[in-house]
C-alpha cells in the first residue's frame, strides 16, 4: 500500500517498469546474435556466444546500456537494427492510466532511465508514454548508471527533490538498492518485467501492475491508498 498524501514526486524506470522488457530482452538475446552472425558472416552459435561474452562483461556499467558503445565494438548500426524489430515496443498493462491518475493529483511523474537517447527516442515516438511526464534523464546525461551513486547526486543537481517525499519505481534490485542507499524513502519493484518470462523481484515491496497501487480519482473523500 502506498500513502500518496506523503509522495510529491514519482520516479520512474522505463524498460521493465512502463514498457514490456520483452522487447529488450528479444532484441540482445535473439534477434542481435542472429542478424550479427548474418552481417559479420558468422556461425549463428559462434556469433550468440561471441556476443554473450562480450556484453555481460560490462553489465551494471554505462557501456552496457550504450548503443554508440555497442555500434562500435560489434561494427553494427545498433538504432537500425532495433527499428527492425520495433513493433514488439509496448506499453506495460495499466501503465497510462495510472500516468493519467496520478496527473490529477498533481503528482511530479518523471522518467529516470539507463536507456540511451538514441533508443529512447525511438520508444517515445512508438508509445507516446512522455505525454504524461513532466520531465525525462537518462544516465547518459550524467555519465553514471542508476547503479552508481554519482548518477544520484547528478540528479538531484539537475532537477532537486525530497528524498523523503519521492516514490522511485524500477525492476532491478540493484538499482532499487542504489536508490535507497541514496535515501530515497518509498519504493517500489516489479514482478515479472518481461510478459513472456516469470519472475519476482525479491528484497522490495514489488508489484505485477500498476492498477495494484492506482490512487484515488481526485475529489474521493476516501484515504488514497
Amino acid at each position: 500500500m502506498i500513502d500518496w498524501h506523503n509522495i510529491d514526486t514519482v520516479m520512474l524506470d522505463m524498460d521493465g517498469t512502463l514498457l514490456d522488457l520483452h522487447y529488450d530482452n528479444y532484441f540482445w538475446l535473439h534477434y542481435l546474435p542472429r542478424r550479427y552472425a548474418e552481417i559479420h558472416k558468422l556461425e549463428p552459435d559462434e556469433a550468440t556466444a561471441k556476443l554473450h561474452a562480450v556484453i555481460d562483461e560490462h553489465r551494471g556499467t554505462l557501456q552496457w546500456y550504450c548503443l554508440d558503445y555497442w555500434s562500435d565494438k560489434l561494427a553494427l548500426d545498433i538504432r537500425s537494427l532495433k527499428e527492425e524489430v520495433q513493433h514488439k515496443i509496448a506499453i506495460r498493462p495499466h501503465v497510462e492510466n495510472w500516468l493519467a491518475r496520478l496527473r490529477e493529483h498533481d503528482k511530479q511523474l518523471l522518467l529516470v532511465t539507463n536507456a540511451h537517447r538514441k533508443v529512447l527516442s525511438l520508444k517515445l515516438e512508438i508509445t507516446g508514454i512522455d505525454q504524461y511526464l513532466d520531465e525525462i534523464f537518462s544516465s547518459h546525461d550524467f555519465q553514471h548508471p542508476k547503479e552508481d551513486q554519482a548518477f544520484w547526486h547528478a540528479l538531484q543537481s539537475a532537477r532537486p527533490f525530497q528524498r523523503e517525499r519521492t516514490l522511485f519505481v524500477d525492476d532491478t534490485a540493484t538499482v532499487l538498492e542504489s536508490a535507497k542507499t541514496y535515501g530515497i524513502r518509498h519504493l517500489l519493484g516489479i514482478h515479472q518485467p518481461d510478459s513472456q518470462v516469470e519472475r519476482r523481484l525479491e528484497g522490495y515491496p514489488a508489484i505485477h501492475h500498476f492498477d495494484e497501487v492506482m490512487p484515488a480519482p481526485k475529489g474521493v473523500t476516501t484515504p488514497i491508498s
